[in-house]
């Protein structure tokens, strides 16, 4: 029923673009002239603001608004028209996605319009009260749906939290581990500070030892830095594009690992996309669920996200996340330099993080609004102020963020 592939067809203006920035380590002056055309929309509505927030919502490259207009046009052509060809893009999403975090097929990839409504497909696959241990540092989302469980009597949960510099060790979490815990949730980068837990594998391993399955967030990692889903381990990952693929909310995804698709998971969490064939309408006794990932699509899916998020994957592939990784591996280490200067510390360091730089400040809140009203947009988030720049930020610009920064700094 639906295609589990397509064939990736990078739009040819993104394609273009990127074949003028040439190969090796990418520079502002290749990136001014060939990638930010393409964001001419946002940049002219940007009117003098720095936006530091790239971490929070990525921002759109002109070209989806043709995407989403096209999935308008299938919509008038007619519902015949329109399901063939948006089932088409899901496919090409679900390709798209798995291209990125390196599944070895399509199939693993089941679409989804969150991350938290990921993790309760996960969480609705066990039929028995089930042993949760995570850590006290998960997105809200996350952390709202393991503690409305706990209270529901539907998991035990154990959260593992950070030490006094917001720090989370492997050997916390190791410690916590026990043949009690049925599931691990964890991300791969913090929300909060950006830490990566680039220990993560082993940690995972230890957890399958133990008998435990593991879910990962991916959230603040796809995109910001190279991702192997297989090299993980991981048996479920939730992901979305909302941030570092400029995709927009909504266009989210739960991967299953093959060894999860031979039939025997299932969840409360599918509807009527979930049969083998849902446009035949038959209702038997007995569902005829399909086979593999098609097995946790939900009823009638939200279509336009899969069009959203479409031009920005296109972009990170074809630059290369291994490039925009090093590209932001500069641009925060000249921000911790900068800082360092006028001596205030940033957390950790750069090739220890994801893409952004968080800096411990009591008054974090009050300073990001104090940026804004000063042209730099940048956010905070639980004591501690975080600035994200990307291929479209300039040195100039953050330089000029740092000046502005010490200028209301106590």
């Amino acid at each position: 029923m639906y295609a589990r592939e397509s064939a990736l067809t990078t739009t040819a203006e993104i394609r273009e673009a990127v074949l003028r920035l040439g190969e090796g380590a990418l520079t502002e002056q290749a990136l001014d002239s060939s990638i930010r055309p393409l964001f001419s929309r946002v940049l002219a509505g940007e009117a003098g603001v720095i936006y530091l927030a790239n971490h929070s919502m990525g921002r759109p490259l002109d070209r989806t608004a043709l995407d989403l207009q096209a999935a308008i046009d299938a919509w008038y052509a007619g519902p015949d028209e329109a399901w063939e060809r948006w089932l088409q893009q899901m496919g090409y999403f679900r390709q798209q996605i798995a291209e990125l975090i390196h599944a070895p097929e399509a199939d693993c990839v089941v679409p989804r319009a969150s991350a938290g409504q990921g993790l309760r497909a996960v969480l609705n696959g066990f039929d028995d009260r089930i042993d949760v241990l995570t850590s006290a540092g998960e997105f809200s989302s996350i952390d709202l749906v393991l503690k409305i469980y706990a209270q529901r009597g539907r998991i035990n949960l154990t959260r593992v939290g950070a030490d006094a510099e917001g720090h989370y060790s492997m050997e916390s979490l190791v410690a916590a581990i026990s043949a009690k815990t049925d599931l691990l949730v964890i991300s791969l980068v913090m929300f909060v500070t950006g830490q990566w837990l680039s220990d993560l594998p082993q940690l995972i391993e230890i957890a399958h030892e133990q008998g435990a399955q593991v879910v990962v967030d991916l959230y603040h990692a796809v995109g910001a830095l190279p991702v192997d889903v297989q090299a993980l381990g991981a048996d479920f990952a939730v992901g979305g594009c909302y941030k570092y693929l400029r995709g927009g909310p909504g266009a989210a995804w739960l991967y299953i690992d093959p060894r999860h698709l031979d039939g025997h998971f299932h969840s409360l969490d599918c509807g009527w996309f979930a049969q083998t064939d849902p446009f035949a309408f038959e209702r038997p006794v007995v569902p005829d669920i399909a086979p593999g990932g098609n097995a946790l699509l939900e009823s009638t899916p939200a279509v336009l996200p899969w069009y959203q998020a479409r031009a920005g994957l296109e972009l990170t592939r074809a630059i290369g996340v291994e490039r925009l990784r090093d590209y932001s591996l500069m641009q925060q280490g000249l921000l911790g330099r900068l800082l360092a200067e006028k001596g205030i510390p940033v957390f950790g360091r750069p090739d220890a993080s994801g893409a952004f730089v968080a800096i411990a400040d009591a008054d974090a809140a009050h300073h990001a609004r104090q940026l804004l009203q000063a042209g730099v947009r940048a956010d905070a988030r639980e004591g501690f102020l975080r600035l994200c720049p990307d291929i479209l930020n300039r040195r100039a610009e953050l330089e000029t963020a740092v000046e502005r920064l010490i200028d209301i700094w106590p």
